[in-house]
């Protein structure tokens, strides 16, 4: 089963919801967008047909990758071949799409091949930062590339000051987490949650849990979730408490079936341990 359903949000932005599954409803999806030509993210391989046809049907001219995961570089590859569009990233994106590289058992199956691609260098400095730099120009005013690591060392997001517009690829994806992945940084995400909540914008394009209105106040909660989160697991930790005996002083609970579907890459138990090692490394 196919899905691809587009979705109209202010100043034109145009949002394509995107999931495959073998049979019965994709267990997960993943957004694109585009405006002026540009697409933010490609969705995944299982759907490069339908994506390549957006592509072409708005002329997309230039793609700008959130981060390399396969579900948000999965067509760039081929919208690169077959429409010569240049792909921007962070410099760690490009020197990790540079060579192919290997996922898990379940990535391929919910999302599709990866395939290496030429990334270009957001403009701006190496390590696109705050405000004021890793900017360009586009039809709806400046675009500025922000680091905000956490999920993936090179995450993006790229801000619309003169829209109120975020495209916050995988930082916020809902206000309350479930689990997170073995790789997730939990204080590296509180300290980009803070970075963007500084930003004066309405409109939240998250790659799979879009915020048309109230952005803002989604970032707020799903920051407070997280500091909320580490602060009890770090007070338990100090305590002699082991990861297992937090998560369940915590009564913290767990998608068994995410869990084992993903042989354990994600889960809540991983959440425990990444503001753990934070703490260990940084003492926050």
């Amino acid at each position: 089963m196919r899905v691809c359903k587009s979705y109209t949000f202010d100043h034109g932005i145009r949002g394509f919801k995107l999931g495959w599954s073998l049979a019965g409803p994709p267990l997960m999806t993943v957004y694109c967008y585009i405006f002026d030509q540009i697409m933010i993210d490609t969705g995944q391989s299982h759907m490069e047909r339908q994506v390549l046809a957006i592509a072409r049907e708005s002329q997309v001219k230039q793609v700008f990758l959130t981060h390399h995961h396969e579900d948000h570089s999965g067509n760039g590859a081929m919208i690169q071949k077959h429409l010569g569009t240049e792909v921007f990233g962070h410099s760690l994106t490009r020197e990790k799409l540079k060579t192919p590289y290997k996922i898990l058992p379940y990535q391929k199956y919910v999302w599709g091949r990866t395939m290496p691609l030429a990334v270009t260098p957001f403009p701006g400095p190496e390590e696109p930062d705050f405000l004021g730099s890793g900017t360009m120009e586009t039809s709806l005013g400046k675009m500025i590339a922000l680091h905000t690591p956490g999920h993936a060392k090179d995450h993006v997001a790229y801000f619309l000051p003169e829209k109120g517009v975020v495209f916050s690829g995988d930082l916020y994806l809902g206000d309350h987490i479930r689990y997170f992945r073995a790789d997730e940084d939990m204080g590296a995400q509180i300290s980009s949650l803070k970075k963007v909540l500084a930003l004066d914008f309405e409109t939240l394009l998250c790659s799979h849990n879009p915020r048309q209105t109230l952005g803002r106040k989604h970032i707020r909660n799903k920051l407070e979730f997280l500091e909320n989160l580490y602060g009890n697991i770090i007070l338990l930790w100090e305590t002699g408490k082991t990861p297992k005996e937090i998560f369940r002083g915590l009564k913290l609970k767990e998608d068994y079936f995410t869990k084992y579907f993903c042989f354990g890459n994600v889960s809540m138990l991983n959440g425990v341990r990444s503001a753990i090692r934070y703490h260990e490394q940084y003492g926050d």
